[in-house]
């Protein structure tokens, strides 16, 4: 890096793949802060762009520093702020809302319509330094590591799915081993359910689930039968909430008859395109459904920052860890399907 310049992962040019480059380190304005930043996460969201999908070419602008999900410290502060101080250790919020909305003007931030990401709309975390609105820094508490501040985003959105319905003494069905469904897991284990069932057809994300959750109970769908799993936990008429982070169809199917009369799902898993749904099951159970998008601004932060101080434990879901100068091995570790969540390292 050269004065004024940084190192950065680019989307340079729609093709596959990102491209280390060097980059001018941004400027901020009267309400932001730079942000130097220690570590990211490589998201969902992050491979969509690395592969430039169809929704990936349809989104993003290039050329766009991508990345969302970090931990860093405040190195500049804009002449408006006031509340953070330079070398605060923070993480932060990377939906950068407006005010004008009927949602914002009532303090529910994260249903702006006008919402814009960061790596996806604006220039994003991969990189040495962040420009971000003061308004949406979250500061660390000095227990919780870099690594964590750095998947922070990524267990919001499993605790806002988690959180969506009261979990104390319920059963819990999570359909979707990934890292977000074993993190929403360890949640509602720590929030009082009383049986958590995850599924997957993936064996090796199932094997993390237990790593990471010891309690939890694992299914595999093509070898064991869902019903058989229910009867011998006891579940006399099925599972009281469903929290489906698969984004498949047929997930969402077998959830519907796996769950109680007036039973709950809360649905982060993004199925592709459109999908059948046999909403006449869904009616004639009273099944209630909630679409879940993001972090409730700031309430989730809150929540999770509480719970990692009180007890929770997600630590053994970040499975790689590698120098940024790696990060092509890291976004390999994503795409192969056998990761949990992977950490680049920024302290070049």
């Amino acid at each position: 890096m050269t004065a004024n310049m940084m190192t950065a992962l680019e989307k340079s040019k729609p093709a596959e793949g990102l491209w280390m480059v060097d980059a001018p380190v941004p400027e901020i304005g009267p309400d932001d802060v730079l942000i130097r930043i220690n570590k990211t996460g490589i998201c969902g969201t992050d491979i969509h762009i690395w592969n430039w999908d169809e929704w990936a070419a349809e989104t993003v602008p290039v050329p766009m520093i991508t990345g969302h999900e970090f931990a860093g410290e405040i190195v500049e502060l804009g002449r408006n702020v006031t509340g953070l101080t330079l070398g605060q250790r923070c993480s932060g919020e990377g939906h950068l809302i407006g005010t004008e909305s009927r949602q914002s003007r009532a303090g529910k931030f994260h249903l702006d319509p006008g919402t814009r990401g960061i790596g996806v709309n604006e220039q994003g975390a991969f990189a040495q330094y962040l420009r971000l609105p003061a308004f949406n820094v979250v500061p660390l508490p000095d227990d919780i590591p870099d690594e964590i501040g750095a998947i922070l985003d990524p267990l919001g959105n499993a605790v806002h799915t988690a959180l969506s319905f009261a979990l104390l003494g319920e059963d819990v069905l999570i359909t979707g081993a990934g890292p977000i469904g074993i993190m929403a897991a360890a949640v509602a284990r720590h929030a009082g359910a009383r049986n958590v069932v995850i599924t997957d057809i993936n064996a090796d994300r199932l094997a993390l689930a237990e790593h990471v959750v010891p309690s939890v109970r694992t299914v595999n769908v093509v070898k064991e039968d869902l019903n058989d799993v229910a009867h011998a936990l006891g579940l006399r008429e099925g599972f009281d909430v469903g929290l489906e982070m698969s984004g498949s169809q047929a997930a969402l199917d077998q959830m519907v008859e796996a769950l109680v009369m007036g039973g709950k799902i809360a649905l982060l898993g993004i199925p592709p395109g459109t999908s059948p749904v046999n909403w006449g099951r869904i009616v004639f159970k009273a099944i209630t459904i909630k679409g879940v998008y993001g972090r409730e601004m700031f309430e989730t932060w809150y929540k999770m920052i509480a719970m990692l101080q009180n007890g929770l434990n997600v630590s053994r879901v970040i499975t790689h860890r590698f120098p940024v100068q790696e990060f092509a091995q890291g976004f390999a570790a994503m795409k192969s399907g056998q990761s949990g969540k992977v950490v680049l390292d920024w302290t070049l």
